[in-house]
């Protein structure tokens, strides 16, 4: 089965990388470009809409490998739900990406897409601490904040595609070795999502050469939300806290920021921690891989958090510490530099 699904891995990176090349020529050709304006972190007209090649890719194998790993149940609603889901997403968000819908249809969207795909979540997120009906509500509230922050952290070349790999791999090593039963069926979904983040990130490093799109962070968003909110309803909800820490807490402040700044906070913006660091001077590389080093540090106390125990002291300082760590981080980013 590891050897299946390394083969699975590999065939997605290559299949994204190649799908890709294909998008780009062909949003060259009908001039579908992010241009540059006050809002951007980029200088040049750039194609948007990578996340289409991403999802050829990613999709099929999602697919496959619920085949191919014997412990996922066959063809189960969330077998057809979750992939199905986010094909509708992303082509809402191609719409958008072409004639701007507006926030309505898009989060009515996603809401609904959130709201199916709890009910098909194998337990409780909330491990019982609220009422059926209230657990799926906040299900759905939290999954469609994950979409858009997702979306909203997609701000600088190289960092949506570091976050979705560093997730992906990060579930694919607590089911690996923290014994979570969930990530035994899933993991293999998580290691695709890997893959074809990294065939996208050929593309997308700095300087990058075309954008995911909300095509793209929409619908990845979704499926990494997916992955997450299965691992904390396992009983893992520290774990599941811990690595998208990074992405959690710098929109998540940032929001509350604008709003306590009277700003209008549904408008985009380049008020993020990691574009205060661009703004200073920073590289888009060397932003991205900063973070790519601080997930590195968040799936180790994910691991952490998951052998030590649910509710254990293990698990409640490897929260903490993730916190910390993530907080020192977005303050040395925001930091004026001498």
């Amino acid at each position: 089965m590891i050897w299946n699904l390394l083969i699975i891995a590999g065939a997605t990176a290559l299949a994204s990388t190649l799908f890709v090349s294909l998008a780009r020529t062909q949003l060259l050709r009908h001039d579908i470009l992010d241009r540059p304006n006050n809002r951007s972190s980029h200088a040049h007209p750039t194609p948007r809409g990578g996340g289409l090649g991403v999802l050829a890719a990613l999709i099929p194998a999602w697919v496959i490998v619920q085949f191919v790993m014997p412990t996922t149940g066959g063809m189960t609603a969330a077998f057809w739900l979750v992939p199905l889901a986010a094909l509708v997403l992303a082509a809402v968000s191609l719409v958008d990406d072409l004639v701007t819908l507006g926030p309505l249809p898009r989060l009515a969207t996603q809401f609904a897409a959130a709201l199916a795909g709890a009910f098909v979540i194998d337990g409780p997120v909330f491990q019982g601490l609220l009422p059926g009906p209230l657990d799926l509500m906040a299900v759905a509230i939290g999954w469609v904040w994950f979409v858009n922050l997702f979306n909203f952290l997609d701000g600088i070349d190289g960092i949506s595609g570091v976050e979705a790999i560093s997730i992906g791999l990060g579930l694919v090593i607590i089911g690996a070795l923290g014994g979570v039963s969930t990530m035994d069926a899933s993991h293999g979904h998580a290691l695709a999502v890997a893959a074809a983040a990294s065939g996208f990130l050929v593309w997308n490093w700095p300087p990058a050469k075309i954008f995911l799109g909300d095509s793209g962070s929409v619908p990845l968003g979704y499926l990494l939300g997916w992955l997450l909110l299965s691992l904390a309803a396992d009983g893992a909800w520290q774990a599941a806290i811990i690595l998208p820490l990074y992405y959690l807490a710098d929109s998540t402040i940032t929001l509350f920021r604008r709003i306590i700044r009277g700003e209008k906070f549904w408008l985009a913006h380049r008020d993020h921690f990691y574009q205060a660091a661009i703004k200073r001077g920073m590289s888009h590389a060397r932003v991205s891989s900063i973070i790519a080093v601080l997930n590195l540090a968040l799936v180790a106390l994910a691991l952490v958090s998951v052998i030590g125990g649910e509710g254990s002291t293990w698990s409640w300082a490897a929260l903490g510490s993730a916190l910390v760590i993530v907080v020192l981080l977005l303050w040395w980013l925001a930091k004026p530099r001498v």
